[in-house]
């Protein structure tokens, strides 16, 4: 049975979901996007579809009419709802599963609008509190039949979840700190101004495009909610760098057992899959773009520091903050859907 999707919210990650979608309903997935909510028009949408700056020219053939967009032949209907309670796309065109890509839902409570539209669940691909947040590769295992409102937590919480999970796993993790550097993003400004009043943003107001800014991430404390043993354990921050796309997440953790560079690179190769790569060959920033693993582990980055009673461990991992988080975001509601 081939599983309907409704996409609320068709910016960076909702387009990127529906190429991905498209990419593997190419190779006979048994899921399909058929609804998208969105307050722009579907001329501007059908755009952007097709022409991406970062990813590339889509390569299908791309238009729109007034109620929808068009690709390959095959009608997308567009919706322009404010309130996703008011959204119809259940009815009219069968929707099983929402992705919330909006920004905006960020939790079950205001998730459950689109239960109250007629959705049968609901995947968030944001950070949204106190429901199931789910890392695929890591613990996807959690989820029930009877959970409806899922989170796949933040592009850096996928990224540092399996690196964080395998030290936990084979070796035990002390207490750690995590450092992403990161591409910036449309929350920064693309030239000086007042984009954010609080203090401890300040900085996101400078210009992404010329400056290397620090910047808060909530990933390491959100830990906990993808590995439990681990709540508490880790917290982190970030650096947003003048690239558009492609970042790297460092740990820094003191573990409860000495060891080697080796070993520490042997553990991560062990956990290699579709979710979780493992490359060696010296990445940069550019080569991750496109990249449809979750994280990818860095052996050459690896480093062991002893101390006096304890070691420092440090590993790193590449990702794609946009292709390859929304990449594993699938492969959870794939996941999801077959519950």
């Amino acid at each position: 049975m081939t599983v309907k999707i409704g996409i609320n919210g068709f910016g960076r990650i909702g387009r990127l979901a529906f190429r991905r979608i498209l990419e593997l309903s190419d190779k006979a997935s048994d899921i399909e996007v058929v609804a998208i909510n969105d307050l722009t028009s579907p001329d501007m949408l059908a755009y952007l579809l097709k022409y991406d700056s970062i990813h590339g020219t889509l390569h299908a053939d791309v238009s729109s009419d007034e109620s929808g967009i068009i690709v390959n032949g095959k009608h997308y209907a567009v919706y322009s709802e404010r309130n996703a309670a008011d959204l119809k796309w259940v009815a009219n065109d069968g929707v099983d599963y929402v992705l919330e890509a909006t920004g905006f839902y960020t939790s079950a409570e205001k998730s459950q609008a689109h239960l109250d539209a007629g959705a049968k669940k609901v995947l968030v691909s944001a950070p949204a509190g106190a429901v199931p947040t789910v890392v695929y590769g890591v613990n996807q295992d959690i989820l029930t039949a009877d959970d409806k409102i899922v989170s796949a937590g933040s592009c850096t919480t996928q990224s540092l979840a399996p690196i964080a999970n395998v030290l936990e796993k084979e070796f035990g993790v002390k207490t750690g700190l995590m450092l992403t550097v990161h591409a910036y993003t449309a929350s920064q400004s693309l030239q000086d101004g007042p984009k954010s009043a609080k203090f401890e943003k300040r900085q996101a107001n400078r210009d992404a495009a010329s400056n290397s800014l620090p910047h808060s991430s909530g990933a390491a404390k959100a830990i906990g909610l993808v590995v439990p043993s681990l709540d508490g354990k880790l917290t982190g921050s970030a650096i947003r760098v003048p690239v558009p796309d492609g970042s790297i997440t460092e740990l820094t953790a003191v573990l409860k057992k000495d060891v080697t560079v080796e070993e520490v690179n042997a553990a991560m190769k062990k956990y290699e899959s579709d979710s979780f790569g493992y490359n060696g060959d010296g990445l940069v920033s550019t080569d991750i773009i496109n990249d449809t693993h979750g994280t990818v582990f860095d052996p050459t980055q690896t480093e062991v520091v002893a101390g006096e009673g304890q070691q420092l461990v440090k590993v790193a991992a590449w990702y794609d903050n946009e292709y390859g988080f929304t990449s594993n975001m699938i492969r959870t509601l794939l996941h999801f859907a077959t519950l």
